[in-house]
């Protein structure tokens, strides 16, 4: 027989063991809130212990030497502990430091003001710089800016200082005569040309054959720049390229002249050049068995070189030079300001086509020095093929003749006026632009941006630097190196100057 346990006894219940079975309802509920007293006491006193533990943990341990270090001769003081330099490229350190400002281009050279950045003085010379900075090829330098933002100042200011280090100055075409008082400042020479006025000078003059070259060599030299000259001239007024047979009348037309000067000991003029095209006659028995019709041919060459001789441009370019070429002059300028008032620039290029032609006669000698050549108002000059082509020379030769060509515009624009893609004026304009190492770029306006980024190059943040530049503050790329600085004038320079001054004068009132 299987006895079965009774019902109540399969419960589990743990209370027995806190209360009794004999007690009632009332003592077994507060036992329970007792029990649950005594647990929260239990469980406070825990945590206290437990944050008494971790405060103690972290309280520093008390010092082992005083204040003022270990005594002793063990405690580095004294400079008697020595840790080895740290050494770097300066490729790591422009990685590791990419926020420092540019080092600068030396101590050697001319003052051109504050390098914003660096805060610092900023100093140029580019005879200096060549050779001695990476990417530095050429002397020459462009300067751009719009109207009011200093540029003609920076120039001026630049040629005169560079006057100090021994450098000479020539301005060839100064369309506002603004160049006039800076070289009566300097004790140099200024030539004003243009209707009623009477200075003179003759393109055709040779120049001083330099002592490295043979009287054979030099007439054959000076033949090719007349000839040059001629040929700027004249596809400057007809506005295109010459025709074979007009390059072979030039030719004939001034071997012609030179052959009789020699014999009456006297330099040829251009009004004789002219007179030599327009006598076909005379053209075809110069040119002999190989004339055909040279006269003829020569119809339209012979009405543009008489614009030299008759036109707007009379009187001043066809006699003898009235003023002698001094190579030790500081500054020498030629004022066109009588010429520059037109819409029509074609006589303002003639005129500084023969003048430039003329002042070749110091750039050719190779042991003139260093030289500045200052082409101001450029931008006047882009669409004329002749005169860019013989600015071409110039540039590419600036190295062997130690001068620095210095061109100056408005916009970066300016340089695409010269022709269309791919035509040869494009070309050339361009070519001028890629063989100047220096750029100065003063504020473009917005417009100006994208054309001055695709020329030069530039980035985001040098864009966005030149649309906001304040008054003689111009960005200075330097054969791939870029600077922010801030002309400054000295209060002489400021007066001499000052392009604004008419701006600033006051109409006296009738009392």
């Amino acid at each position: 027989m299987i006895h079965r346990p009774a019902r109540r006894a399969r419960r589990a219940s743990a209370s027995p063991l806190f209360t009794p079975h004999g007690t009632d309802r009332a003592s077994r509920k507060a036992a329970r809130r007792q029990l649950a007293e005594a647990t929260a006491r239990a469980r406070a006193k825990a945590s206290a212990h437990q944050s008494e533990a971790a405060s103690a943990a972290h309280e520093m341990p008390a010092a082992l030497y005083p204040a003022n270090g270990r005594p002793g001769p063990a405690s580095a003081r004294g400079n008697r502990l020595k840790l080895p330099a740290h050494r770097m490229t300066t490729a790591v350190a422009a990685g590791a430091y990419p926020f420092l400002a540019e080092g600068g281009l030396g101590a050697e050279g001319i003052y051109i003001g504050r390098d914003v950045h660096a805060e610092a003085s900023f100093v140029f010379d580019p005879f200096a710089l060549y050779g001695r900075v990476e990417g530095f090829t050429n002397p020459n330098l462009l300067l751009a800016g719009v109207i009011g933002q200093g540029k003609s100042a920076l120039a001026k200011s630049f040629a005169l200082r560079s006057v100090a280090f021994g450098y000479r100055v020539y301005v060839p075409c100064d369309p506002k005569g603004e160049w006039t008082p800076v070289a009566q400042a300097l004790g140099g020479r200024s030539v004003a040309l243009g209707p009623g006025l009477p200075g003179r000078l003759n393109p055709l003059d040779a120049a001083p054959r330099p002592q490295s070259v043979s009287e054979d060599d030099w007439v054959g030299e000076i033949r090719k720049r007349r000839l040059l000259l001629l040929g700027s001239l004249a596809r400057t007024v007809l506005g295109r390229d010459l025709m074979p047979m007009e390059h072979t009348a030039l030719d004939v037309a001034l071997d012609a002249v030179v052959t009789r000067a020699v014999h009456t000991g006297r330099t040829p003029l251009l009004g004789e050049v002219a007179a030599t095209l327009n006598n076909p006659s005379a053209l075809d028995e110069a040119a002999g068995m190989m004339s055909g019709q040279l006269g003829d041919a020569a119809r339209d060459l012979a009405h543009a070189m008489r614009r030299l001789v008759h036109g707007d441009l009379a009187g001043m370019f066809d006699a003898p030079s009235t003023v002698a070429f001094d190579p030790n002059a500081p500054m020498l300028t030629i004022d066109l300001s009588r010429l520059g008032g037109s819409g029509d620039d074609t006589a303002l290029v003639l005129a500084m086509t023969c003048a430039s032609a003329w002042m070749e006669s110091a750039l050719s000698d190779p042991s003139g020095g260093r030289r500045w050549i200052v082409y101001d108002e450029a931008w006047r000059l882009m669409r004329h093929v002749g005169l860019l082509q013989r600015m071409q020379a110039q540039w590419k030769l600036s190295r062997g003749l130690g001068i620095a060509n210095l061109m100056v515009i408005h916009r970066l624009s300016d340089l695409l006026t010269a022709g269309d893609a791919g035509s040869q004026g494009r070309a050339l304009a361009e070519g001028l632009l890629a063989d100047c190492s220096t750029r100065i770029i003063y504020r473009q306006e917005t417009d100006q941006l994208h054309a001055a980024a695709s020329l030069l190059g530039l980035t985001s943040v040098e864009m966005d630097a030149i649309a906001h530049l304040n008054r003689g503050r111009g960005l200075w790329k330097v054969a791939g190196r870029s600077f922010i600085v801030q002309h400054l004038l000295h209060a002489y320079e400021l007066a001499l100057f000052d392009t604004d001054a008419r701006m600033h004068t006051k109409v006296a009132k009738d009392s």
